[in-house]
């Protein structure tokens, strides 16, 4: 038997967000959901070939690993939209390089994630606020991982990582707090995107990659996308410094829990 299951709808006519790693993946649904909300939207990213993005979607070319490149996309935010009322940091990469033992990690795979993964993150934040606190107010969004909870063989580089960006978003969260700027953090689960889809076998499969979630599939971007337009909402306004586990469930199933049959 079919029940409703209802449905939310979000008004951001008069914002402006800004959104790194906007060109394809969890971003692109992101930077998509906001504009389809009535938000002036930025996409910042490295992708030259975003120009498939909605025309009224604003593509800012820059390097999220290059402070200069971070405080100009955040001051064409400014200049586009008056102002900066969101700003989403999702840019990250995982290369196939990546998936070593600690031993075996080149410096330069090393040095590349923590430049976009960690360094990014801070750099787009730190010119953020700065508008901000002029407005007296701002929401940041960190995307991070369920890796950064918890772990696996080969990923010696990608979850402490992910585990620092969710100490960012709290102790920025508790810094700005009272110049009226809340951070809050996104942990997804395993998402159809090209980063996973990329390491998909490295990780079992896709089968067996969704079998370990409860809800026996992989997550969308568009359901991240969801929970990132609520807690940017007045409805989530009380919600500070704090991560949001957006899994299937994933990061309540307990290793030493029997596994789902296939």
């Amino acid at each position: 038997m079919n029940r409703p299951s209802g449905a939310v709808q979000y008004a951001n006519e008069g914002r402006c967000v800004l959104v790194n790693g906007g060109a394809k993946g969890i971003g692109r649904a992101i930077a998509e959901a906001f504009h389809a909300s009535g938000a002036t939207v930025l996409c910042m990213d490295i992708d030259a070939g975003a120009k498939e993005l909605p025309s009224e979607i604003t593509f800012v070319l820059g390097d999220t690993s290059q402070e200069a490149d971070c405080e100009r996309a955040v001051s064409a935010a400014v200049r586009i939209g008056g102002g900066l009322d969101v700003l989403v940091n999702n840019a990250a990469v995982q290369p196939p390089a990546s998936y070593v033992l600690l031993d075996q990690i080149e410096s330069s795979t090393w040095n590349q994630m923590l430049a976009v993964n960690f360094s990014g993150y801070t750099f787009l934040a730190k010119h953020a606020v700065r508008v901000m606190k002029l407005q007296g107010s701002g929401i940041i969004v960190n995307l991070f991982s369920g890796q950064a909870h918890r772990t696996a063989r080969q990923v010696p580089c990608y979850g402490p990582i992910k585990a620092a960006n969710v100490l960012q978003a709290m102790q920025w969260g508790v810094g700005y707090a009272r110049q009226g700027i809340r951070v809050v953090s996104v942990s997804p689960g395993a998402i159809d995107t090209p980063l996973v889809r990329a390491s998909i076998e490295e990780q079992g499969g896709e089968a067996e990659l969704a079998n370990r979630h409860p809800l026996v599939r992989i997550g969308q971007p568009e359901e991240v996308a969801a929970a990132v337009l609520w807690l940017t909402s007045a409805d989530a306004s009380f919600v500070n410094a704090t991560d949001l586990q957006v899994d299937g469930g994933l990061g309540a199933f307990g290793a030493f829990a029997d596994p789902y049959p296939d």
